[in-house]
This record gives structure tokens, C-alpha cells and sequence, in this order.
């Protein structure tokens, strides 16, 4: 793979992040309320938020605390939590990891449900079996994630006690038992989206002309399945689950938030509900960072199973 093609993606990513972090900035401005308003609460006057305010940098016009934040940023600060009085970048560095992990056992749980039941579904086209698949992922793409998330956590987990309610664990065997259930619940959307793209690309490929040939050379039905028929299909798939891996990390606030689980979306809405400029800055960035992230390595995953696209 070309290093001009992976430095083109990457500069391609700088006017978005610079975006997202202007755009960020001034829509924390006009949320109803100010940071000084949601500290002192009942005991709020006139007086003491204009103080408040004044202390944390608040009554300047906006360019200059804009500019106050990039300089900052350039210097790797991310300022201090307005309610916390603890540094931006602490706080992310705990609670990331928790998300991060979340993302990923959902997007493994998401694949490894959706590739092979789309292929069963594929292969046994228009018969029973496709349309019971189907019909049980149609149910993931109709209702919302915090619905779905509801009912595990109040069956699965309240009723027959399954699994724990919240909590994240200490271990790796712990996390992976505590983070099953909202996993599941964000890979259960996701693989909706997957089993259909995929089920409908597998189909197109097994009509291919080279898949008849390479039957004809006596080729095993799964080297002709995994070789070449897989391999094909996957290229937009592999796009489209890297573009809903950005969704999940957006889909965790809510699921965090319904499992009470200590990410950095649980955090997201506290700090959202707390006016915590700092917090939601810095959290909207890392957020595109990571998106950025993933869509460059789905872009690099996508050349790499169609070199023709370095080429475009």
C-alpha cells in the first residue's frame, strides 16, 4: 500500500476535526444555562454566577477563549472539569478504555452474528430459513437501542439474574461477563445492518462468472466460499461496518447510560446535564478522533481488498 495514499487520508481528516472542534465549542454556548448556574444550584444569584464566571475565563468574547483552547490543545491540555476540578485528559484516560472495549466486543459480537447467518441466508436463498433470519434481524433495525437495552437489562438481568445490571469489572473474564449485555444490545443493530448488506452482495457474487469457473476447476465448496466468494463481498461490507463502528461509539452514551456503565459516554451526559464546557470539548474531540480513526483504517482495509482504489 502506498504511503501517499495513507498520508492523503490523514490530511483529509485535519478540516473535519477543526470542524468538529469549533462547531463543538460554540454549541456548548447555547445550551439553556451556564457551568456557574449548574455549580451553585439553589444558592445561584446574580452576583456569584457573574463572579463564577469571570473566574473561569467565561465573560471573554468567544474568539479569545477559542483561541484559549487551541493554544491550550496545541500543548496537549484539555483544561480542567468545571464540576470535577479534575484535568480533561485524566478523566478520559480512565473511562476510554471502558468504551473502547465495549466498541470492540460489540463489533466482534456484531460479526461474528452477521457473517454467518447472512452466508446460511444467502445460500439458502428465498426458503424458510432466509426468511426466519431476516425476519429476526429486521426486529434489531425497527427498534431503538435504548429499547432493546430495556428489556435484556430488565429480563436478562433484573428477572432471571443472568447477568449484573451494571458495573464493568476487574478482570478481563469480569468485563467480558459485565459488558455482555450492552454489547449484545449494540451488536444486535448492528449485525441487522451487516446480515443484509452481506446476505445481498454473497448472492451477487455466487452468480460471478469467476465463481462458476472456479467450481468448474473442482474447487471445494468452501475454498470456492472463502477464496473467492467472501472475499468479494466482504469489500463493502468491511465499509460498512467501519461506519457503524463510529455509530457505536456514539450508541455507547445511551447504552452506558442504561447499564451505568463508567465510559466516557455515561460521562458524555453528566457533563452534558452540568454545563462542563472542558468535559464536553474534550470528549466531542476524542469522539472524532476515534471516528476519524476508524474510518482511516476502513479505508486502508478497503484498498487492501480492492487495490483499485488506491488508484481512484
Amino acid at each position: 500500500m502506498r504511503a501517499s495514499y495513507v498520508a492523503k487520508r490523514l490530511l483529509q481528516t485535519i478540516p473535519t476535526l477543526f470542524a468538529v472542534l469549533l462547531l463543538t465549542f460554540l454549541l456548548v454556548r447555547l445550551l439553556p444555562g451556564d457551568p456557574a448556574s449548574a455549580i451553585l444550584g439553589d444558592r445561584a444569584t446574580p452576583e456569584i454566577v457573574e463572579r463564577t464566571n469571570r473566574q473561569l475565563g467565561l465573560d471573554r468574547p468567544l474568539p479569545v477563549q477559542f483561541g484559549i483552547f487551541l493554544q491550550r490543545l496545541a500543548q496537549g491540555d484539555l483544561g480542567e472539569s468545571i464540576s470535577l476540578k479534575v484535568p480533561v485528559l485524566r478523566l478520559i484516560g480512565e473511562r476510554l478504555p471502558v468504551t473502547l472495549f465495549l466498541t470492540a466486543y460489540a463489533a466482534v459480537l456484531g460479526a461474528l452474528l452477521a457473517i454467518p447467518l447472512a452466508v446460511l441466508a444467502a445460500v439458502h436463498r428465498n426458503r424458510w430459513i432466509d426468511n426466519l433470519i431476516r425476519a429476526v434481524f429486521q426486529v434489531g433495525l425497527s427498534l431503538p437501542v435504548f429499547y432493546i437495552a430495556l428489556q435484556l437489562l430488565t429480563l436478562l438481568g433484573a428477572r432471571l439474574h443472568w447477568f449484573p445490571i451494571g458495573g464493568y469489572g476487574d478482570t478481563f473474564g469480569e468485563h467480558l461477563y459485565h459488558l455482555f449485555l450492552p454489547a449484545f444490545t449494540l451488536a444486535f443493530n448492528l449485525a441487522a445492518v451487516l446480515m443484509r448488506t452481506l446476505r445481498n452482495s454473497v448472492i451477487e457474487v455466487l452468480t460471478a462468472e469467476y465463481v462458476e469457473f472456479a467450481r468448474a476447476k473442482g474447487l471445494r465448496g468452501r475454498v470456492v466460499m472463502t477464496r473467492h466468494v467472501l472475499r468479494n463481498a466482504m469489500i463493502s461490507t468491511v465499509t460498512l461496518l467501519g461506519m457503524n463502528i463510529g455509530a457505536l461509539i456514539g450508541g455507547a452514551v445511551i447504552t452506558e447510560t442504561v447499564f451505568a456503565i463508567p465510559g466516557v459516554g455515561r460521562l458524555m451526559v453528566d457533563a452534558i446535564f452540568g454545563r462542563d464546557y472542558p468535559v464536553i470539548q474534550g470528549l466531542t474531540m476524542t469522539f472524532a478522533v476515534l471516528v476519524s480513526l476508524v474510518f482511516l483504517i476502513t479505508d486502508l482495509l478497503h484498498a487492501r481488498l480492492d487495490p483499485r482504489i488506491e488508484h481512484s
